[in-house]
This record gives structure tokens, sequence and C-alpha cells, in this order.
């Protein structure tokens, strides 16, 4: 099945090549893979001094799985038609036509692999018994929208995001640099998985109507755009509020409540949500730009306070 939308040549006012597959990787969530390894890292720094090539090795291979990630999804939804010319948000690289469909399929490939190589000298380190783990990752990007039953399209997107930018990416990263699990570690691994459902929450609520009717039923397509608002400020109350309550309360500094200090962008970003379904949009960079004060606000109170 196919988008109503042909897979026509590039056209002139199409960006270039390069943009092309800039705008393809979707720059602007990428926040989502590298909190979870900034906050891993710190939290280990804070315990011992870390290797830094390590550190980079990690945010890589958590880049490169939310890059190879986006790639598939733009290349299967076009394939199975959620992506049509009636998408609200910004354009697509496979359905405008700027990037081929098997293109676009073999970048993801390629930059799953390319992960999995980055991965090696990390599994050396924490023993290769975690292989399956590794491969699981790519495997759960390219399911996301691949296969007969893309779990993206049974509703299962939200939980898949929340454990692997959650828990999963936080734990993983601080036991390659430590060799061990920190205490509160996986307490402070729920924050970036929440804050990461939340920008796929808006991103589904902004496409509810078209997921719906080419069959693509997230838990909002099934259940509706109040669900979908009530779902995006429930991941913002317990990633901003109730997670870092529970770290202090568990011994963590006092000073990490300054994480509230995102409040006014979660104001502005459910006043949007709340408002209006054409500010559904507005309200995705928004939301990145609270995961990303997040985690600036965590990495500082560990790492200086």
């Amino acid at each position: 099945m196919h988008s109503t939308k042909s897979a026509s040549p590039t056209l002139q006012s199409s960006p270039s090549a390069l943009k092309a597959w800039v705008l393809a990787a979707r720059p602007k969530t990428l926040i989502a893979g590298i909190s979870p390894v900034l906050i891993g890292a710190s939290f280990a720094a804070r315990i011992q001094p870390i290797s830094y090539a390590l550190f980079a090795l990690c945010l890589l291979f958590s880049i490169a799985i939310q890059v190879g990630t986006n790639f598939a999804n733009d290349a299967f939804d076009y394939m199975k038609g959620a992506d049509t010319v009636s998408r609200k948000g910004p354009a697509r690289a496979v359905q405008s036509g700027w990037i081929s469909p098997l293109a676009m399929r073999n970048a993801a490939f390629g930059t799953f692999g390319f992960a999995l190589l980055v991965a090696l000298p990390l599994l050396f380190r924490i023993g290769m018994a975690y292989l399956p783990l590794a491969i699981l990752c790519p495997i759960a990007g390219a399911l996301y929208t691949g296969g007969k039953k893309p779990l993206g399209y049974l509703g299962l997107g939200d939980l898949l995001v929340f454990v692997f930018y959650g828990p999963v990416a936080v734990c993983c990263t601080a036991f390659a640099l430590l060799l061990t699990v920190p205490e509160n570690l996986f307490l402070s691994s729920l924050s970036p998985g929440l804050l990461s459902c939340a920008l796929l929450a808006v991103a589904n609520l902004r496409d509810w109507e078209e997921d719906r009717k080419c069959g693509k039923m997230t838990l909002i397509a099934r259940f509706g755009p109040l669900f979908g608002k009530l779902q995006y400020l429930t991941y913002l109350f317990l990633g901003i509020v109730l997670v870092p309550l529970a770290l202090v309360l568990s011994g963590m500094p006092f000073s990490l409540l300054r994480i509230w200090w995102t409040w006014p962008l979660v104001f502005l970003a459910v006043r949007l949500v709340f408002k209006d379904p054409l500010q559904h949009e507005r309200a995705l960079p928004i939301t990145s730009a609270i995961l990303l004060l997040y985690t600036l606000i965590w990495c500082y109170v560990l790492l200086y306070i």
C-alpha cells in the first residue's frame, strides 16, 4: 500500500540531497536519544571518573539507533500508506519524493549496522552476554513501523519509547561506564523515558485522524484526542514532578528539584496542546526543549553540586 502522493523525482523546491537526509534524521527530536546517555553518564561520573571514549561510544550508539529508527519510519510509513498529502506535520523525505523508499530503507539498515559496530567495544568491556540486548535495539527500531504487524501500529509505541529511551539507555550507559548498577539508577531512568513518550504523544496527537484512517492504531488513534491530551499531561507530570520528588526523598540532592524550573515551558506546551489542534505542531519543539532543559539541569546538579 502506498501513499496517495507518488514518489516523483525531486522537485525544484526540494532541499539539497544532504539537507533531505538531515531532515529525515529528525534532528529536533534527537534529544530523546541523547538525554538518557547524558543522565546515565552524569550519574556514573558522580560516583567515579569515567572514560570519555566509552561515553562517546554510548552516545554514538544511542544516536545511531534513533536515526536508524527515524529512517525506517520514513520508509515504512510511506509504504504502508500512513504518510499522505494530508499529513499535518513536517514533510517526510520519502513521501515528498526527496528520497526513494528503497534508499531510505537501506539507509536505516546501514545505520543500524553502524550502531552495532559502535557497540562492539562496549560489549568487549561488559561481556558478550549482552549482545542480544544490543541486537534487540535495532530490531525494535525496525519493527516499530516495519514488518507485517508493526509495533507502533498496534499501540505499543509508547511502551517501546519508554523502555528503550528510559531504563535501557540510562542503565546500560551507567553499567558500561561503571560495570555496576548504582542505587537509584533505575528510578532516575524513568523521567527521560516519560518525557520521550511526551514527544511521541504530541506527534501522535497531531496525526491521530490520519493514523486512524490508515490503520495505524496508536493509543491516541484508538481512544481519541482527549485521551491523548491527558496522556501528554500525565507523562509530563510524572517525569517532571513525581520522579524528581521521589529521587530527593530517596536521598538524592535536594537541588535536583531545580528540574521544576522547566515548569514555565511545561505550562506553555500543555496550554498549546489543550487549546487548539492546530497548535500541536508548535508543542513538539517546546516538548523537546523541556527534555533538553531537564537533562542540562540534571547533569549540572549531579556533576557540580
